[in-house]
Formats: C-alpha cells, structure tokens, sequence
C-alpha cells in the first residue's frame, strides 16, 4: 500500500523537533560473562551504528552480533533459564543452529532484522537488554541477573502510602510521560519505521512500556506477599488504586492496574478473592513484628476481602468490557473533560485500523477521507491535553521520598511462567 508522499517526504521539515539526531541515550550493551557496556548514542541510531561504536570502544569483530534477550522460559532450577533471542545484525540465520521445541520448555527463537533498523534502546520490552556475543554462543546465553526482577515484594513500603496519594504519584509521572508524546509519532508508529525513517517514536514506546510495567508490578507484588493476610490487604489496595486513578481520569493505568489483577497468575488466587468479614484484631502488622515462623503466620486466620471492595472491582470491570468496539469505555471516555489520559492501546488500535482498513491512493488519488479519520484519531492527544492537570494529582508530600523513586521505576518479573510458579506456590 503506498504511503502519503507528505508523510515520508517532508516530515522532517514540518516537524524538525521530531528528528533528534543530536538527542543521545545510555545503550547497554551486555556481555555473555554479564558485565556491561554503556554507549551513549542517538536515540534514532541504527543498528549498523550501534555495531560500529561497538568496534570502536570494546573491539568487536565482523563475526559478532548484537541480539536482544529477555527473561522468559525455565522451569528447572537446575537448568538455566531459556529466553526468546531477536537478532538485530545483518548476520545470516542460517549460520545459527536450529531452536528446537519441546513440551516441557521454551526454546530461543531468532527473528532478523534490518542492519538499519534505528530507535533499538528505547524499543526493548520490558527486562530486555542488548547482548553483543559469537554467534555461535547466543542458545547459551543467559539473562542478566537483573532482568529476572525482583525476588522480595515491596509490601511493606506500598503499606505507607494510601491509595489516593499513590495513584496521584503514578498520575504525576503518566502526565510527564504523556505530555513528552508528539502527536506524528502515533502516525510514525501505525505506518512503520519503513515510511518515517529519520523520525523516532521513543516517547511514545517509553509511554507504552510503562503500560506493560504496570500490569507486570501488580502481578509480581501479589505474587511475592506470601502471607495470607498481608496479600488481601495489598489485593484490596490495587483495587482501590485503580478506582482512584479512574477517578483522576488516568484512564492509562487504570486499564495497566486492571489487565495486572486480571493476569491469569492473580485470578487464580482463589483465596485471596475470597469475599468475607474483614479480621482486624490483632492487625497483620502485629504478627509481622513479632518474627513469628511463616508456618505459623500462614495457620493464622485469614484477612479476607471486604464485599464493599469486590463489589467496587466488579463495577470497575464493567469499563474494561471490549464488547461493541470498547462501547462502555468509549462512553465514559466522552463525558470525561481534559486533562484526561487515555487508554494508549486501543487509541493505537483504531489508527492501525483506519490505516489498513483504507487505501491511502484511490485511483491513483489522495484518499481524503482517510487523512481527516487519521487526523481526528491523533487530535485525541491534543483534547486531552488541552487543559493542564490541576492541584489535585500533584506530588502527596506525607510520602517518602523513596517512594516517588519507587514508583518511576518498580522492578518486575515479567516472566508469566514465573509469576505461575509463584502462585502455585502461594495457593496450590
């Protein structure tokens, strides 16, 4: 399908602050020995350019190839975990051995990209990093120790904040994310980085990661509270967050906090759902402090989920119902007055939408009609952010400061076959 002229053609001259060639960013390039190199690059480098900086500062040779791991696979402790490998170098696939794929396992597989391809930092998914390694070694990588996440929840510290005042801190950080986002790069990221070559979508990719971060953290913070009681407290605060960031109209990470309690990991937790009268006397905390044996701690009765609070969950359910094309969402997204932050996914669905779903040359003219629908869609960004977010989402300053920090940046495990694990284990 051939693409507006308009749009490949003179982009950077009717949006110059949208080609950054100058704007640099931290490029860690991990080792298989795990130890890193920091690069600083632009953000729109290429791949080719990635490899020559490489040449430059650590040596690499020609037989090298820079590939981008993640932490998922591994069941066996004893094993070392799997993980999914993309091979972002001109390297030939057909020099690598063949991933085979068994029932019990996941296996590395290899996509090639373009020696070209540009904007590779800021596109890597959630505990992604770059590995420049031989070839041959790449079905013997493992992650870095950091991209499994964390082994410890951070209950405790979420227990200090109420649920108004952190969703107004995650709200503060989605508005400086949100405002970053130019509204070309929801055009660059429909039509494909062939099209829009010299143009990144980094502020928009960095947005949406924050999407899957969030999902990621609820599941991995429910996942690591192993106490009963503790867990149905922090349950119960998930939920009110969500109703919280609803009500500030972050509708982002409303849907993030709703798609993380819905995870398959979470909702399998029968008894942590479980509806029932809320057993305060003495508290968790109290238990907590006297160092009791978590066999014990585990014996003790339950804090189950007030009914007032599952039923607030089933009510904020119905917003997330994708029946008729999102109708519910979409009704309540109009009643909304800006500032608003809207749900990112589905914005980019309907512009993939309109553009697939309509030639951009009919008869060798310019289909009007499918400009104005892709210009109506990315003018969404502009309503929304026609109006300054007010005093209420600004920065609780009865929080810690350590929480703040927290919350830019929690660590996750975005594992899934990890986080079964934990489950299983929470509540077989």
């Amino acid at each position: 399908m051939a693409a507006l002229p308009l749009w490949g053609g003179e982009i950077r001259q009717l949006f110059p602050q949208l080609s950054p060639v100058s704007s640099s960013v931290p490029y860690d390039i991990c080792r298989p020995d795990h130890s890193v190199l920091t690069l600083q690059l632009p953000v729109t480098a290429s791949v080719r350019e990635v490899m020559a900086a490489l040449a430059q500062e650590d040596g690499w040779t020609k037989g090298q190839v820079l590939v981008k791991v993640n932490s998922a696979g591994g069941e066996a402790a004893s094993q070392p975990p799997k993980q999914h490998f993309h091979l972002v170098s001109s390297w030939s696939l057909a020099s690598l051995p063949s991933p085979t794929r068994a029932a019990s396992a996941v296996f590395a597989d290899a996509i090639g990209l373009q020696p070209d391809a540009r904007g590779v930092a800021t596109s890597l998914g959630l505990n992604e990093r770059l590995f420049v390694v031989n070839p041959q070694e790449v079905h013997e990588l493992t992650p870095h120790p950091e991209q499994l996440g964390p082994t410890v929840g951070s209950a405790e510290g979420l227990d200090l904040v109420s649920a108004k005042d952190l969703a107004g801190q995650l709200t503060d950080h989605d508005w400086s994310l949100f405002n970053s986002i130019h509204q070309v790069e929801l055009i660059h990221y429909v039509l494909g980085p062939q099209h829009l070559r010299d143009v990144t979508t980094a502020n928009l990719e960095r947005f949406m990661r924050r999407f899957n971060q969030l999902q990621y953290w609820v599941a991995t913070e429910l996942c690591l509270c192993t106490a009963p009681g503790p867990r149905a407290q922090l349950l119960r605060k998930f939920i009110k967050l969500a109703a919280h960031l609803k009500e500030q109209k972050n509708l982002n990470s409303f849907f993030a906090i709703m798609f993380g309690l819905s995870n398959s990991a979470i909702s399998r937790l029968a008894h942590t759902w479980e509806v029932g009268v809320v057993w305060t006397a003495p508290s968790w905390e109290c238990w907590l402090g006297l160092g009791l044996p978590q066999q014990l701690l585990n014996c003790l009765p339950s804090q189950r989920l007030p009914h007032k609070v599952r039923k607030l969950y089933s009510a904020l359910e119905r917003l997330l119902d994708p029946s008729w094309n999102h109708r519910v969402y979409r009704l309540a997204l109009a009643k909304l007055s800006p500032p608003v932050i809207p749900f990112m996914p589905l914005l980019l669905k309907d512009m993939t939408f309109i553009h697939e779903g309509n030639h951009t040359l009919v008869e060798n003219l310019i289909n009007f009609e499918k400009m104005r629908m892709m210009a109506r869609a990315s003018r969404m960004l502009h309503h929304c952010r026609s109006h300054n977010p007010g005093s209420e989402q600004t920065l609780s300053t009865r929080s810690p400061a350590s929480t703040w920090a927290y919350v830019q940046q929690p660590k996750v495990i975005d594992n899934q076959r990890e986080l079964s694990r934990l489950s299983r284990e929470l509540e077989p």
